[in-house]
């Protein structure tokens, strides 16, 4: 349903989870076990996992919060895409790499919620991707002594209104971990 009809793959991105950014986060262990599942389940199905590094001053390249948590091991040739804003197709080789793939349709987990996945997962919707966002994995950290709501409720609210997002020739899913599918979408399918 892609909007870029000569992509028919799917790939699986996993967009920062790095120890500075899963130090808190809320239900850190449970969503990385569950991205390590996916990870697994799209490298037994030779499908692309594309892994996300951002970088910035409290997270510095090089650094221990910089690196991926150690539950998560990118391996060769998979695809590491480095950041400095929230979109991780901004300022990136992402669209290119994926264009090279025929890679249509985004299975997207990783963090935060509320910043870098709410960012890319609008960018590839914008750009035609189909998107699926795993609704068990991805997570925030507690921004509410800043005026946000609490994780579970940013995380909720994010599954909510994506599940509604609509655009023509894409479409938007939400679907938890276990019922993701690693291949590319009908458009009578909706998760």
């Amino acid at each position: 349903m892609t909007t870029l009809p000569h992509r028919p793959h799917t790939a699986l991105i996993v967009i920062d989870v790095q120890q500075g950014v899963m130090d808190q986060a809320f239900q850190r262990d449970a969503v990385v076990a569950r991205i390590s599942t996916l990870v697994d389940r799209a490298r037994a199905e030779d499908v692309p996992v594309v892994w996300v590094q951002h970088s910035n001053e409290q997270l510095t390249q090089g650094s221990e919060a910089w690196t991926y948590v150690p539950e998560l091991t990118r391996q060769e040739p998979e695809p590491l895409i480095h950041k400095v804003s929230g979109d991780a197709f901004e300022g990136t080789d992402l669209e290119p790499l994926l264009a090279a793939a025929g890679i249509g349709h985004l299975v997207v987990t990783g963090a935060e919620t509320d910043a870098c996945i709410r960012s890319t997962i609008h960018g590839a919707f914008t750009r035609g991707y189909d998107v699926t966002l795993v609704g068990d994995a991805h997570t925030t950290n507690d921004q509410s002594e800043w005026g946000a709501p609490p994780p579970e409720q940013v995380i909720a609210h994010t599954n909510l209104y994506w599940r509604e997002q609509t655009a023509p020739g894409r479409a938007a899913y939400v679907t938890d971990t276990e019922d993701v599918s690693l291949t590319a979408l009908s458009p009578t399918s909706h998760q």
